[in-house]
């Protein structure tokens, strides 16, 4: 059953005429008589009681009619769908992130896509840097938010994030006395950190910058999750480095104070191995809105 003798069929039952019906429909009455009666041939029923002088539905016409609407209406919508699956306005993106991100960059990411791109829908996946990279390159995920600097030439970075470190304390430790921390008192204490194996580039650039200082750091212990390193550092078993916006929410029992490591910031940045359709391309230039652009439109909405 071909649309347009559903169409001709839905317009002659609007207008009740030939001749209104068929010039919406841009056709001749003659065309128009003949979609009829081909359309009525196929169903096997007569769809109008028409005469010289009136055009009225027939029962089966009646019956007929709103399923002949809904068939248009799933036809128009399936066009829709397709033409912005094609403009990568629809579908579902898989992402991986580090933890960290999840208390503030990436709920104002999500918030701000929905707004935009209310069509695309997101899996996310909690993963490790070197997970993520690994999930890229296997196609298991279609971009990550990990910690930069990334040395792999087969994944392409863009840096989304950038935050400065803060040191987390005890309640009653004795750097919480000053107001912030210089690499040199922060050295004189052992300290929790991020493990290498979770973020080799990350871990390396903070060492380095840390020794560039003359203050290399003392570690008590490399862990894997930021929120395990805030629960210790609550209990008082010692302090620890983490990006800023790893602590967006401050656990009872703990200070912070800023680290001033110059020109030395923590990086987040949006990874890929390609952007081979339209709707990773679509994300690729979303990701172009920093987190002050997030913030700003949290703020206007």
């Amino acid at each position: 059953m071909e649309l347009r003798l559903l169409r001709s069929f839905v317009v002659l039952a609007e207008e009740l005429h030939f001749g209104r019906a068929a010039e919406r429909l841009c056709i001749v009455q003659p065309a128009l008589s003949m979609q009829l009666r081909t359309l009525e041939n196929e169903l096997g029923v007569v769809l109008f009681d028409r005469d010289r002088h009136r055009v009225e539905l027939s029962s089966a016409g009646r019956v007929f009619l709103p399923e002949a609407q809904a068939t248009l209406d799933q036809a128009r919508r399936a066009v829709q769908r397709v033409r912005a699956a094609e403009a990568g306005e629809i579908g579902v993106l898989r992402l991986g992130f580090v933890s960290s991100v999840l208390p503030a960059y990436l709920p104002r990411l999500i918030r701000a896509l929905r707004a935009r791109h209310p069509g695309i829908e997101l899996e996310l996946k909690d993963m490790p840097t070197p997970d993520q990279l690994g999930a890229l390159k296997a196609n298991l995920i279609d971009f990550g938010f990990v910690r930069l600097p990334v040395d792999d030439k087969r994944v392409t970075t863009r840096t989304v994030l950038e935050e400065p470190f803060i040191v987390v304390l005890p309640a009653g430790h004795a750097l919480c006395a000053l107001s912030e921390i210089t690499p040199g008192e922060l050295a004189a204490h052992p300290a929790f950190c991020l493990a290498r194996r979770f973020a080799p580039g990350f871990y390396d650039e903070f060492m380095s910058a840390m020794r560039f200082c003359g203050a290399p750091l003392t570690i008590i212990q490399e862990l894997g999750e930021y929120t395990t390193m805030s629960a210790l550092v609550a209990a008082g078993m010692g302090l620890g480095v983490v990006p800023q916006l790893a602590m967006a929410a401050k656990p009872e029992n703990v200070e912070i104070r800023p680290l001033l490591l110059p020109e030395s910031l923590s990086r987040v940045g949006a990874a890929w191995t390609d952007l081979d359709t339209p709707i990773k391309r679509v994300f690729s230039r979303f990701l172009g809105r920093t987190e002050a652009d997030l913030v700003a439109d949290e703020k206007a909405g």
